[in-house]
């Protein structure tokens, strides 16, 4: 039998450029190409596509970029890729995983591993995503919408608002952002005035949220033909105030990951029911991982975000969690190509 070609997208446009690199090389690695073809396509930070044959090692450092006798380079996509049996997309943030590149997935025509468009676009905008997650009855922390315009012209009643409603201190994040970039935790209203001009370097619109003191714990979705299945959920004990950019991609880190946490049966039963219902409230497809804060006080549980497509280096708490539920690493990318390519067309449920 003649392999399937897959296409490994990855790089992008976003600030999480690095990180897709990072996770696309621990996929690269995964695959098993007795069975696959493995077609690296690198877009690049100017948005140009290229086909990058050099193997993984120089994907993870970002040398493919310059690797020239490797590359080929400004590819004409729905020429090159139309042949592909199935995309396996490792982008993250905005321009990948937002729905829009998965919008270009479906006019090739092509099943991919993960979320539709629909599902993509909500789950990144984190503004979205909150009142979808509030409308099937999830509970979210107390949180307001900003926008760059309202900024500009209407600082004192914004900050004035985020005060009376919200409290200090508060996390300031962009809408459309993921792996922690832009986010900022504000204690005071100095603190808080830079923290919101840092968001809109990232985004026209910013979502603002009451601070919790609180387990920070994450689920892992599979869903299989329809079968939606929970690995066990995990717990990062962050080393700083909150688990930020540095903390979840870069070396000698001091936070710690607990899987299990040690929560009580019932809160970790309940993390699962809300996890269940916000991925088929926003029709999620393949694979996602949900983020929830658990106050310490009260034990209330508040969603904070979905990852349509979570991080896939080989310290991501994605494939931790399905790790210690007892699905290794190459078993998990095996299951979601394998999910994605029963589809007879992207648009198949």
């Amino acid at each position: 039998m003649s392999k399937k070609k897959i296409g490994l997208v990855f790089g992008g446009q976003s600030g999480e450029h690095e990180v897709s690199c990072v996770s696309a090389a621990n996929v690269f690695r995964a695959l098993d190409q007795n069975k696959y073809d493995i077609v690296p396509i690198g877009i690049k930070k100017d948005g140009s596509w290229n086909i990058y044959t050099g193997g993984p090692d120089k994907i993870e450092t970002g040398e493919w970029k310059t690797d020239t006798e490797n590359l080929k380079e400004n590819i004409e996509v729905f020429t090159e890729l139309k042949d592909l049996d199935l995309i396996f997309p490792v982008l993250h943030g905005p321009m990948g995983e937002d729905g829009t590149i998965q919008g270009v997935f479906e006019m090739l025509g092509v099943p991919y591993v993960g979320c539709g468009v629909t599902a993509s676009a909500a789950g990144m905008d984190k503004i979205f995503s909150k009142v979808v997650f509030e409308a099937a009855d999830i509970p979210s922390c107390r949180w307001l919408p900003v926008t760059r315009y309202d900024w500009k012209h209407e600082r004192d009643r914004i900050e004035d608002e985020i005060v009376a409603k919200l409290g200090l201190p508060v996390f300031v994040k962009p809408a459309n952002m993921g792996s922690s970039v832009g986010i900022t935790k504000a204690h005071d209203e100095d603190e808080l005035y830079a923290a919101i001009d840092k968001a809109f370097e990232y985004d026209r619109r910013i979502i603002v949220e009451a601070f919790v003191n609180a387990h920070e714990v994450e689920t892992a979705v599979l869903e299989e033909n329809g079968n939606i299945q929970l690995a066990v959920p995990g717990e990062i004990i962050p080393a700083k105030e909150f688990y930020d950019y540095e903390a979840k991609y870069q070396s000698g880190d001091k936070s710690v990951i607990v899987i299990p946490p040690h929560l009580e049966q019932d809160i970790l039963d309940q993390l699962l029911v809300y996890s269940k219902k916000a991925f088929q409230a926003l029709d999620c497809t393949g694979l996602a991982r949900i983020d929830f804060f658990v106050d310490k006080d009260t034990e209330e549980i508040f969603i904070n975000e979905i990852n349509t497509l979570p991080g896939f280096t080989d310290i991501s708490m994605y494939s931790k969690m399905w790790e210690t539920a007892g699905v290794p690493y190459k078993e998990l990318v095996e299951r979601l190509v394998h999910t994605a390519a029963t589809k007879k067309n992207p648009t198949t449920k």
